[in-house]
C-alpha cells in the first residue's frame, strides 16, 4: 500500500518518494520490517499460547530430549504468517498477479494448517485434520494456481529474438556499469506459454507439451492445460508435505526454508530483470521481479521466527507454519518457472519424504512376506534416524542447514552450467 502512496507523492517531488519505484529498496524495507514484527510480536504470541495452554503433545518415541519439549507452545506459524503478510501488504504491489497468488497460497495453507493444529490442541485429537481433507485442500489450491497461471494475461514470458531488425519489440537497454556489454535486446511480445526452465542443458527450456508428445500437435495444444494443472497440483502437494515432514527438530524446517527462498529470490530477480536475463541467457518473465519483495518478507519472517525456534525451542511452528511455507516455496518456484529445480533446491524436503515412503513401503512388504515388518532406517523421517544413532539435535540441524546451503549453491550454478 505504501508503494501507491509514495508513487502518488512522487508526482509532487517529495524527497525520497521515488525510492519506492525500486524493487531492491522495497525488498530491503520488507525484510527489515518482517524481522522487527516477528521479534516484536513473537514473545507476545508465545506468552498468549502459554496462557491458553496451547502446548505440543509428545508421543514417547524414545528420542533423546524428546519429553523435555512437552508443553512447548505450538501454532507458532502465526508469527511467520503475520510477519510475512504485513510487510507484503505494505511494500509490494498488491495488484501484481504473482503477489496475489502467493498471498492466496499463504492464507489458504496457513488456514488449513491452523485448523489441523486447532483440532490437535483443543479437540485433543492427535491425528488432527484428516489426511483426505489436507490433500483436498492442497489439490484445490493447485487447481486454482494452475488455472490462474494458464489463463491470466498478466503471467507471460518474452522470448529472445536473435537481433532481428524486424522483430516485434526492440528494447534498447544499456548497463550502467561495465559489467554488461551495451547492446540492443530483441524480444518477442508477451507470450502465454507452458515453458519452464530445464537445468544443465544448453537450450534450457522445457514445455509441458512434451509430456504428451505422442498426441498430434493440435491435440497437444488442446490438452496441455490439463497436464500443466496436474503438474502444479503434484508439485504443491509434494513440497508442502515435504516441509511438513521436515518440521521435526528445533529450527530445522525454518532454517532450510529460508535458505531455499533466498535462492528463489535470486532467480526471481534475474528472471524479472531484462538486463540480467539477457546476460545470463535465461527466460525473461515480465512483472515477476515483484516476487523479490515477497521473498524478502519471507526471509525476514523465518529468520525472526528462528530467534524463538532455535534449540531449545520456545515455540513450534506447527502445521500452521510448515504447510504454508512448503506451499509458498512450491508456488514461488512455479511462478518463476524454476519448479524442475526443486528436487535439487528442496533436496532436504525430498530426502525426508523419500525416507518415510521407503520406510513404510519396506515395512509393509516385509510384513507381508515374513510376517514381521522390517525397517530400512532406525526411524523416519531421516532426521530422527540420526537422532536414534545418538547424534545431538543441534548437530543434525546444523548439518542439514549446511547441506541445504550446498544444494542452494548448486542450484544457482545451473544459471551458467549447461
Amino acid at each position: 500500500m505504501l508503494y501507491y502512496l509514495f508513487t502518488y507523492l512522487n508526482k509532487f517531488d517529495v524527497p525520497g518518494a521515488g525510492m519506492f519505484n525500486y524493487i531492491s529498496f522495497r525488498a530491503a524495507l520488507a525484510i527489515i520490517t518482517s524481522l522487527i514484527i516477528s521479534l516484536f510480536i513473537g514473545k507476545r504470541i508465545i506468552n498468549f499460547l502459554h496462557k491458553k495452554q496451547v502446548g505440543e503433545t509428545i508421543r514417547d518415541l524414545g528420542l533423546e530430549g524428546q519429553m523435555q519439549k512437552k508443553g512447548t507452545p505450538t501454532m507458532g506459524g502465526l508469527i511467520i504468517l503475520a510477519s510475512l503478510i504485513i510487510p507484503v501488504l505494505l511494500f509490494a504491489r498488491i495488484d501484481n498477479i504473482y503477489i496475489i497468488l502467493l498471498l492466496i497460497t499463504t492464507v489458504w495453507l496457513g488456514l488449513m494448517g491452523f485448523i489441523d493444529d486447532y483440532i490437535k490442541v483443543f479437540k485433543h485429537d492427535k491425528k488432527g485434520l484428516k489426511g483426505k481433507f489436507k490433500i483436498l485442500g492442497q489439490v484445490s489450491l493447485g487447481v486454482i494456481v494452475g488455472i490462474s497461471i494458464y489463463t491470466s494475461n498478466d503471467i507471460v514470458i518474452r522470448d529472445k529474438i536473435g537481433g532481428q531488425k524486424d522483430s516485434n519489440i526492440t528494447v534498447d537497454q544499456k548497463a550502467a556499469d561495465q559489467t554488461f556489454e551495451s547492446h540492443s535486446i530483441f524480444l518477442s511480445e508477451d507470450t502465454k506459454s507452458t515453458k519452464t526452465t530445464l537445468p544443465f542443458v544448453k537450450n534450457n527450456e522445457f514445455d509441458y507439451e512434451y509430456l504428451i508428445w505422442f498426441l498430434p500437435e493440435a491435440m497437444r495444444k488442446q490438452w496441455v492445460w490439463l497436464v500443466y494443472i496436474l503438474a502444479v497440483v503434484f508439485i504443491i502437494t509434494a513440497v508442502s508435505n515435504g516441509a511438513n515432514l521436515t518440521d521435526g527438530m528445533d529450527g530445522l524446517a525454518t532454517g532450510v526454508s529460508s535458505i531455499i527462498v533466498s535462492t528463489l529470490a535470486v532467480f526471481a530477480y534475474v528472471s524479472g530483470n531484462i538486463i540480467f536475463a539477457d546476460y545470463l541467457n535465461i527466460m525473461y518473465i515480465p512483472y515477476s521481479g515483484e516476487t523479490v519483495v515477497f521473498a524478502s518478507a519471507f526471509i525476514g519472517a523465518t529468520v525472526g521466527f528462528l530467534w524463538y525456534n532455535s534449540y531449545p525451542a520456545q515455540v513450534f511452528m506447527g502445521d500452521t507454519g510448515s504447510l504454508a511455507i512448503g506451499g509458498i516455496i512450491a508456488v514461488f518456484a512455479i511462478l518463476i518457472r524454476k519448479e524442475i529445480l526443486l528436487p535439487i533446491l528442496c533436496g532436504i524436503f525430498f530426502v525426508e519424504s523419500l525416507s518415510v515412503m521407503l520406510q513404510v513401503a519396506y515395512f509393509k512388504r516385509t510384513k507381508k512376506k515374513y510376517g514381521e515388518g522390517r525397517r530400512i532406517f532406525l526411524m523416519s523421517p531421516l532426521h530422527h534416524h540420526y537422532q536414534k544413532k545418538g547424534y545431538p539435535e543441534t548437530k543434525i540441524v546444523t548439518r542439514f542447514w549446511i547441506v541445504a546451503i550446498m544444494l542452494a549453491v548448486l542450484t544457482i550454478v545451473t544459471l551458467k552450467v549447461r
